[in-house]
């Protein structure tokens, strides 16, 4: 999504806008120590320590034709040396620009002190117990794509497991609506993670359950699973699986009436129970049953 209140530069600093400025712990202090700035691209240069050294051509042209037609929307960062200014993030887009024939680009400037401060304050932030999930993983994003540091790198500075940082970091593709319910109701990343790829109609179906009542990740996966399968069963016009709760309460039933039991489910979310009887005896102790 993209940020917020920044102006344009600020609030697209992270590639593919992962970072939203109202979780962005360190976006005053990002301001305070940057400037955004039109800079020719023969005043830039790479940078030579810069760990990705291979470049799509493929995608360097498809990145050039996008420019061309829409111009850079998300602009570099770079640190001044000399004369020229030095890449810190943004290779890929600088290298395209000059594909696409462009004479300047526009870039965030820092100096290395404010690079330095930006980095620690963002490290430090991050170690805080009370910074929630979705911060923490605004914070990783900055320092992944803002200080060409890669998620091993990340991991390694916090104290964190790399597989710790790749999941909270996954957040930040959830919808506005369960990244502020799960810092309003402070939800678990265990929770929201299964809803990252959920679809509008499972979101509404399962944020609820997940914040009246708890539900557990299994739950929540169990459910979206049950959701697609209904959604894929009208699609196809079949008739979908029971859920497990169905198949409980069939389980009951049996029990309780001493007789076989169907429940058959339709992909229109109705259906019918059939209940089976061998002879008239068995009906009208079922008449019984039914009838107290």
């Amino acid at each position: 999504m993209a940020a917020r209140g920044l102006g344009r530069g600020f609030g697209s600093l992270i590639p593919d806008e992962l970072v939203d400025d109202a979780f962005d712990v360190t976006k005053d202090e990002d301001r305070a120590n940057s400037k955004l700035l039109e800079i020719k691209l023969g005043d830039i240069v790479p940078d030579e320590d810069q760990p990705r050294r291979r470049f799509s051509q493929e995608q360097l042209e498809s990145l050039a034709d996008s420019i061309r037609e829409h111009g850079v929307l998300q602009p570099i960062v770079v640190i001044k040396e000399g004369r020229k200014y030095k890449i810190v993030a943004g290779e890929r887009r600088w290298r395209a620009s000059q594909i696409a024939g462009i004479e300047t680009i526009p870039a965030i400037v820092r100096s290395l002190d404010a690079q330095n401060r930006l980095e620690l304050s963002l490290i430090e932030n991050v170690q805080r117990e009370d910074l929630n999930a979705i911060e923490t993983a605004t914070a990783y994003a900055k320092l992944k794509d803002q200080f060409n540091m890669t998620t091993k790198d990340v991991a390694k500075r916090v104290g964190k497991s790399e597989a710790s940082i790749i999941n909270t970091m996954r957040l930040l593709h959830l919808p506005d609506e369960a990244k502020h319910a799960m810092i309003e109701h402070n939800l678990t990343e265990g929770q929201m993670r299964p809803l990252i790829n959920a679809t509008p109609e499972q979101l509404a179906a399962i944020l609820p359950g997940i914040i009246n009542e708890g539900w557990s990740a299994r739950k929540v996966e169990a459910k979206i699973t049950e959701m697609r399968n209904r959604s894929k069963a009208l699609t196809n016009n079949t008739r979908p699986p029971m859920s497990a709760e169905a198949e409980k309460y069939t389980q009951r039933m049996h029990r309780k009436l001493g007789v076989d039991v169907k429940v058959r489910a339709n992909a229109r979310g109705g259906g019918n129970i059939v209940i089976k009887f061998k002879n008239e005896e068995e009906f009208e102790k079922l008449c019984t049953i039914l009838t107290k």
